[in-house]
């Protein structure tokens, strides 16, 4: 019989980097260096981690981070060993750079990687606080060949303090990666609550709407993303931050509302019907949750969806309602006590002779 596409079911990156202009910064970092560490207010990590690394270079496509001068192999060293210099007794303003160390602090990798994006990928939250400081905003937003920003990478290695920090400095929280994620869609997606957390604490609804309203290059906003990865926690954030309920996702027009149902995740029903969605929202196919849930002969779900009120009537695209969809499962059948009344294939409920 055919569903619509409500049974079991399952863009081009558009040339936004920002500038690198590596020599358009060399001058500020002449005449703004940072002073100490312990003026930044930071202390290092008593014992930086090792496995995320791992994970970066594989989601990374291509785990060769250096360049000719510049090596992934020799980094944890050379960063271990690296300082910004500043004779004894001198005030930040008053700190010059030598020429090893602007020359490092300006140095763009073979994969686009500037020296911040480096220290965080090893997880050297010390120095990577450092280089914000330093560092002007325009800097901060450089993204490397695979368009991750230090942003996104801070958000993917899991590292709060660092998102705080460069969120701090004003850094763009739309900047899109070779997905199309932006740093909080790499949040959603992968769980990072206390990140998204950071980046969406101080900032406006102005400037966060924008974030929310976004869809990546498979149609997915923030809010999707969490509710596929059944992060409920993140869901929660995002409510709480004016997301959409009800926006659709950009390939079938599905709302969180249809993911958590195909998912057979109740809880996320349950919070999403709590707070206001949409329960008759309709894809691109005119399959409503409703079509979902029985399709998928989740008699938990759809005995939510009607208890909440959902229209049993609603037909999609292939002229079924709800109850076509039961394929004789008494349990989805009880939710339907008189709509098994039919005249030619259509209900007579509601119908005046």
């Amino acid at each position: 019989m055919a569903s619509g596409g409500c049974k079991k079911d399952d863009a081009g990156l558009e040339d936004s980097r920002a500038d690198s202009g590596i020599d358009s910064y060399r001058s500020i970092l002449k005449e703004d260096p940072l002073g100490s560490s312990k003026a930044a207010g930071r202390e290092p990590p008593s014992e930086p981690g090792d496995g995320k690394l791992a994970a970066a270079a594989d989601e990374r496509l291509d785990s060769a981070y250096g360049s000719s001068s510049l090596t992934v192999e020799s980094l944890s060293e050379l960063v271990g060993d690296c300082s910004i210099s500043r004779a004894e007794g001198e005030q930040p303003h008053n700190a010059r750079l030598s020429e090893e160390e602007e020359k490092l602090l300006t140095t763009i990798t073979d994969d686009g990687d500037t020296i911040l994006h480096l220290a965080i990928i090893h997880e050297d939250e010390y120095f990577a606080h450092q280089l914000i400081q330093l560092f002007p905003k325009d800097v901060l937003d450089i993204q490397n060949n695979l368009y991750q920003t230090p942003l996104h990478l801070a958000t993917y290695l899991n590292l709060p303090s660092v998102v705080q920090g460069l969120v701090e400095k004003g850094v763009s929280l739309e900047m899109q990666d070779q997905d199309g994620n932006t740093p909080l869609h790499v949040a959603c997606q992968h769980g990072r609550v206390n990140c998204a957390a950071e980046m969406t604490r101080e900032v406006s609804p102005s400037k966060l709407a924008p974030v929310l309203e976004t869809q990546n290059w498979r149609g997915l906003t923030c809010l999707h993303l969490a509710a596929l990865n059944r992060q409920h926690h993140l869901m929660k954030l995002l409510m709480k931050k004016g997301a959409d309920l009800n926006i659709q996702e950009g390939t079938s027009g599905k709302t969180a509302l249809h993911l958590a149902v195909e998912l057979h995740d109740i809880p996320a029903v349950i919070l999403l019907l709590d707070n206001g969605v949409n329960m008759d929202a309709a894809m691109f196919n005119g399959c409503t949750p409703l079509h979902l849930a029985v399709g998928r002969q989740d008699a938990t779900a759809a005995d939510l969806l009607c208890k909440f009120g959902a229209d049993k009537m609603l037909r999609n695209m292939e002229d079924e309602t709800a109850l076509d969809l039961a394929d004789g499962n008494g349990d989805i059948l009880a939710l339907f006590p008189f709509d098994d009344i039919q005249i030619s294939g259509r209900s007579v409920v509601g119908v005046k002779f």
